[in-house]
């Protein structure tokens, strides 16, 4: 491999900025609650973010448009990674499909629990959309397992090296087992996506929690960007009281559920309830889900809250004495039961399988207890409707009770505005929402934040302007030498240091000009500047040397002055110091004159004039005989000294200078 460097002379503070673009697009997830997948270019870094399923579509729709990544060639060419945020199919479902139908042989990283769980629901999914609907162009099993094969898994705040320039590491973000928030870094610049989050712990699961990092870019859901739910307890009272009636008088409850996640919170609320109540009515769960369910939250028995861990070893809050598995045959049984089935927007599956039979009883009631999609019968019902056309042109009438109770683990309006607090992001993106609520949220975030909130519908690209911070080592040498030369250093001040930058390995150092040479084997050759300034003088040019040396040892000029860029009258300056005047220019301003009392003014023999490192030299005009031209050059170090000679000789000459 090899290595490369430059070399500059400069003035420079201990960091400083660059600028940079940073691109992002939504496939998926813009202004739209479903299909998450979102596209970030960082320093020149390609990133997709999650690779979800739409639940409102059955057609080409229900996958993101890979085509924003490219059009021609296989994705692997066009992107370094994709992270996988939680295991919820709306941010997972389409991965098999991207991997191995469209083409993706690059890591795809997500936490341990996702990594374990997402397999099982990709093939319930497969099944569900196949093996019982009968669709064709879909992944199969084995593309399944070959996807998991590509995989990487993270630990929770793991610095992981995808190469040597992008790394990412994960936060915890509760909503589900395994959820996580991912910083993804190139250099100093920097995006967080949260994926789905929640700031508020709950009976098994801890809130979201993510260090100052101040990201260039915050990429946040915004599910319920204009919602501030009541108090907890409240809700899990009012969920309890609508059951427990239900049941009293007779009637099923459905609550249709993701299978982990809502599913075991309001699992542990019942159970309790029971247990309190001494309820006889049976609850059921669908088959399968809850023998998984526990032995993943036994496997990743930390990833849940505190009170979880700390009573885990006496007892397993995830083993239920009332709660059973579910057969399908138990839905035509008479009398009250309580049955959590998947999936949880009634899309299809068990949970719409038991709707179908219990709708029609207005004894029986659906409780909704998350976010459904439009499209799905959840949302349906939701919004008011009664009749609804099913598969094959039936129609369902509606007649038992629907009640949505918000056990959603998404973040808030409080939540989100929680996070970018802790957070401190330059910029803010919104996705994962609808636009009217998220048009809401931006104004609120840009009003108390003082930030820039976008919010790019799908297909839209957002760019974005970064002012990195670039830190620079410096050495201790030049360090000792520098504050040796000026006063002791102020620690609420900025420095300004005088070395030479070096970039070697992607690293800056300040040095001292010796110290960059003898590093890099480089001879030191002289930078010097050169202006022209044009005199009117017949005489010969060895005459107008003579006269500009002359004046020059007539000028009287203060180191003083110029060591802090002033530049005082010189008649003042005389006045100051004694000076001797002897002479008067004419016109528009007075000369005093005087010996240069702090710098050397000397005639050579080869006709030239040196003051300090400056180099003054005569040559006729090529067109105009009695005009000369003198030629004055200094070293980057007199520049102040050669910027002075320069203004004083474009005032012309004193006439009584022989």
């Amino acid at each position: 491999m090899f290595s490369w460097f430059f070399l500059l002379f400069c003035d420079v503070f201990l960091v400083f900025c660059d600028v940079s673009l940073l691109f992002c697009c939504c496939p998926g997830a813009g202004q739209d609650v479903g299909r998450s997948c979102i596209l970030v270019s960082i320093a020149g870094k390609n990133v997709m973010l999650d690779c979800g399923m739409h639940m409102g579509y059955n057609d080409d729709r229900r996958f993101p448009d890979f085509s924003y990544i490219t059009q021609n060639g296989r994705l692997t060419d066009f992107l370094d990674c994709v992270i996988i945020s939680h295991f919820h199919l709306d941010h997972c479902g389409a991965l098999p499909y991207f991997s191995e139908m469209v083409g993706y042989d690059g890591p795809i990283y997500m936490s341990h629990p996702t990594k374990a769980i997402c397999p099982i629901l990709l093939e319930d999914y497969r099944k569900i959309t196949v093996d019982k609907k009968g669709e064709t162009n879909f992944f199969t099993s084995q593309m399944i397992k070959d996807c998991m094969k590509k995989v990487v898994a993270v630990h929770l705040h793991q610095t992981v090296q995808v190469d040597e320039e992008l790394e990412i590491k994960a936060y915890y973000a509760g909503h589900v087992l395994g959820a996580a928030m991912f910083q993804i870094k190139v250099g100093c610049e920097s995006v967080v996506y949260t994926g789905d989050y929640n700031m508020t712990p709950d009976r098994h699961l801890g809130a979201a929690w993510i260090d100052k990092c101040r990201p260039d870019l915050l990429i946040t859901e915004s599910t319920y960007a204009t919602t501030i739910r009541d108090s907890k307890r409240c809700r899990e009272r009012d969920f309890l009281k609508k059951v427990h009636e239900t049941v009293e008088r007779g009637g099923k409850v459905l609550i249709p559920v993701f299978a982990l996640g809502r599913a075991q919170e309001l699992c542990i609320l019942l159970e309790t309830f029971w247990e309190r109540m001494n309820l006889k009515a049976p609850i059921y769960f669908s088959t399968g889900l809850t023998e998984k369910a526990n032995h993943y939250y036994k496997l990743f028995i930390t990833w849940t809250n505190q009170k979880i861990r700390k009573t885990f070893v006496q007892r397993n809050m995830f083993e239920f004495k009332h709660i059973k598995a579910f057969d399908r045959a138990f839905a035509d049984n008479p009398g009250p039961m309580v049955v959590f089935a998947t999936p949880g927007m009634l899309h299809a599956g068990q949970s719409l399988q038991i709707f179908r039979k219990w709708a029609g009883n207005e004894k029986n009631m659906v409780i909704m207890p998350g976010y459904c999609v439009q499209g799905t019968v959840g949302h349906k019902i939701l919004s008011g409707q009664r009749k609804l056309e099913m598969e094959g042109r039936q129609i369902l009438e509606v007649k038992m009770q629907v009640e949505y109770m918000s056990f959603s683990a998404h973040a808030d309006a409080k939540g989100i505005m929680q996070l970018i607090r802790q957070a401190e992001p330059r910029n803010v993106l919104l996705v994962h929402g609808e636009a009217k609520k998220m048009e809401f949220l931006r104004q609120k975030i840009e009003q108390e934040f003082h930030v820039s909130c976008f919010m790019p519908a799908n297909g839209e690209t957002t760019t974005i302007l970064t002012n990195p911070s670039i830190p620079v080592d410096i050495s201790l040498g030049l360090l000792k030498r520098e504050t040796a030369i000026g006063a002791a250093p102020d620690a609420k001040k900025p420095k300004l240091m005088h070395g030479t930058l070096l970039m070697k390995d992607n690293s800056f150092r300040l040095v001292s000009p010796e110290q960059a040479l003898k590093e890099l084997g480089l001879a030191e050759h002289q930078l010097r500047f050169t202006c022209r300034v044009h005199i009117q003088d017949p005489r010969k040019e060895h005459e107008t040397v003579l006269r500009v040396y002359n004046h020059l040892k007539g000028c009287c000029i203060l180191s003083s002055a110029l060591g802090t860029g002033l530049r005082l009258e010189l008649d003042e300056l005389c006045r100051n110091n004694s000076c001797r005047k002897s002479s008067m220019i004419d016109g528009n301003s007075r000369m005093s004159c005087g010996i240069l009392k702090d710098y050397s003014v000397q005639h050579l023999p080869d006709g030239s004039i040196t003051v300090e490192s400056i180099l003054i030299q005569a040559t006729a005009h090529s067109e105009d005989q009695g005009t000369k031209v003198l030629l004055v050059s200094w070293t980057y170090q007199d520049e102040e000294l050669g910027s002075y000679l320069t203004s004083l000789l474009k005032k012309g000459l004193p006439q009584s200078t022989p």
